[in-house]
């Protein structure tokens, strides 16, 4: 990010534009819905420019831009569609101190203009850091659609009765009165008549402060593999309700963004065969949370119920009589066995699928081997990088050809996701060399389509 959006206070204070055309006309369209003092430099004028300033709207000044017209200016734009001219005033701008925009030059502009929603005192600014001005658009067009004309006179009386509102105590019972304002009685009352919304407001809210607190409730989120675009909409809702978020090690940053910014965010890792907080510790963190009223989602990487530990939480959660949801997510394999264009079974290969674990809570687990070593055998191994010696010598040892196809996929589904194709006979030293730092997923039995379609060339060659 290198533009850090802030929404600056201009009321009353000075934006200087310099400029007369249709770029200028571009920028005021916006800078007049503010209650700023607005000052216009140019020697000629659209006619726009001389009606706003005949309406008071801004202060036209009919001449080329000199030293110290910027000055006590907060904000000062070049739109004068010359690179000379803008670079020229530009200049004396910041000499003057104030923050400057060149129009159409990102590089020499101090700040950027986002698009704006304007349901004033509900302002949401989008910004693509100059790269895309039409997704930017887009975008704005979308949630123009979303949003009620109705939004902004609701949020201007609901900014006056906030006050009142702080009887109510903070979180989940405060949240709940103004989401039914926002979203369902004041839009009632904005059909009936702009006087019913403050009555609405009394009556919504002592029905909110006599009415009893709500139990907790907890949501078991699959996170999905890493790539946000992965979550389900469901996994999506979620985040966005939850007041406490109690996430695993796996889960990556761009997930976690998508959580409130007002929820408590809680890293409750756990990694094999290294440190990590003990699973009776997250049951009692869970449970803790959910008895004070707290939404809380308890956050897992891939599939909840696929080596997540999840019953060992539930029985917490119904043993405290706390409330819970299941939703589920994509696991690692299913992600994985995609971004090597394969499936997981396939007709005259093999018609199931074994999804193993490296180790256990004892410690290397162990499977029925002499199945999983007969020709056709595919397996998703969960965990396997600290277990890939021992795996590799179980099935050789079981008589499993040395040269069945092994798969490693790290980072599963995220940027940096990385693929090694290998063999049973080179797992290791494969799997130490490959110096894997992040999460991975092992297929016993499949290789990518591609390597296998340069092993068939290969062989009608010789």
């Amino acid at each position: 990010m290198d533009h850090f959006p802030v929404f600056m206070a201009v009321a009353g204070r000075r934006i200087v534009l310099s400029g007369g055309g249709d770029a200028a006309l571009a920028k005021l369209r916006l800078i007049l819905k503010t209650t700023a003092k607005v000052t216009v430099f140019a020697p000629q004028a659209a006619p726009e420019l001389h009606a706003w300033a005949a309406a008071g709207r801004l202060t036209l000044v009919l001449r080329v831009m000199a030293a110290g017209d910027a000055q006590d200016a907060v904000l000062f734009y070049a739109a004068n569609e010359d690179d000379a001219e803008d670079a020229r005033v530009a200049a004396l701008a910041h000499a003057d101190g104030a923050k400057v925009n060149i129009v159409d030059n990102l590089g020499d502009s101090e700040f950027i203009t986002p698009a704006i929603v304007d349901r004033d005192p509900v302002v949401v600014a989008i910004g693509t850091e100059g790269a895309a001005p039409v997704l930017a658009r887009k975008i704005k067009a979308d949630l123009e659609a979303q949003l009620p004309a109705s939004l902004g006179l609701l949020a201007r009386v609901g900014k006056t009765f906030r006050h009142a509102v702080n009887v109510l105590p903070m979180g989940v019972k405060r949240r709940d009165f103004w989401s039914a304002f926002y979203f369902r009685e004041g839009p009632k009352a904005v059909s009936k008549g702009q006087d019913q919304i403050v009555p609405t407001l009394e009556s919504l809210l002592d029905d909110h402060i006599m009415g009893q607190t709500k139990a907790g409730h907890v949501d078991l989120v699959g996170a999905g593999p890493g790539d946000p675009d992965l979550l389900t909409l469901k996994a999506r809702k979620a985040l966005d309700k939850a007041d406490v978020v109690i996430h695993d090690r796996l889960v990556t940053g761009d997930i976690l963004e998508l959580a409130r910014r007002e929820a408590i965010i809680i890293d409750a890792g756990k990694e094999g065969f290294g440190k990590s907080m003990k699973q009776e510790d997250i049951d009692a963190l869970i449970v803790d949370h959910a008895r004070g009223g707290a939404h809380v989602v308890r956050l897992k990487a891939g599939d909840p119920t696929v080596f997540g530990r999840l019953d060992e939480e539930i029985d917490a959660l119904v043993a405290a009589d706390i409330p819970y949801t299941i939703v589920p997510g994509i696991t690692a394999a299913s992600a994985a066995v995609a971004g090597i264009s394969q499936s997981l079974t396939k007709r005259g290969r093999n018609s199931a699928i074994r999804f193993i674990t490296g180790h256990d809570t004892k410690g290397y687990a162990d499977h029925d081997w002499k199945v999983l070593g007969q020709p056709g055998q595919v397996a998703a191994i969960y965990m396997g990088k600290r277990a890939a010696r021992f795996i590799q010598g179980r099935l050789l040892m079981h008589g499993a050809d040395p040269a069945t196809p092994v798969t490693i996929i790290e980072n599963v589904s995220r940027t940096n996701q990385r693929i090694i194709a290998t063999t049973l006979a080179e797992l290791e030293p494969t799997m130490s060399n490959a110096n894997l730092t992040g999460p991975a997923i092992t297929f016993y039995g499949l290789a990518p389509r591609d390597a296998l379609a340069i092993d068939l060339q290969e062989q009608e060659a010789i």
